[in-house]
């Protein structure tokens, strides 16, 4: 297996972590209070659209060339990043 196959398979996998994540906040949310209800509803579409934009973006480097594949490495590195303080800030809030 290639690093780029590697390292997809890897993206693959944290994707569907954030998405057991999302599946649990919208569980406790069923179960909170109508005011926390808000603010996990709140959190909720806020993940789900970054999920979905790193979801867009790891599609986008799967098809993209091997000359544009390092460089779509580095703005994929960069958006995780942010995405994975996103989970781990909305986790750390609603524990």
């Amino acid at each position: 297996m290639s690093n780029r196959d590697k390292y997809v398979e890897e993206a693959k996998a944290q994707l569907d972590r954030w998405n057991a994540q999302i599946e649990e906040l919208q569980q406790k949310m069923q179960s909170a209070e109508a005011e926390a209800r808000k603010d996990y509803q709140n959190q909720l579409e806020e993940l789900r659209a970054q999920r979905d934009a790193a979801q867009k973006q790891l599609d986008k480097m799967r098809e993209a060339s091997d000359a544009a594949w390092d460089d779509m490495k580095a703005g994929f590195d960069r958006a995780w990043d942010q995405i994975a303080s996103a989970f781990d800030t909305a986790r750390a809030r609603f524990k």
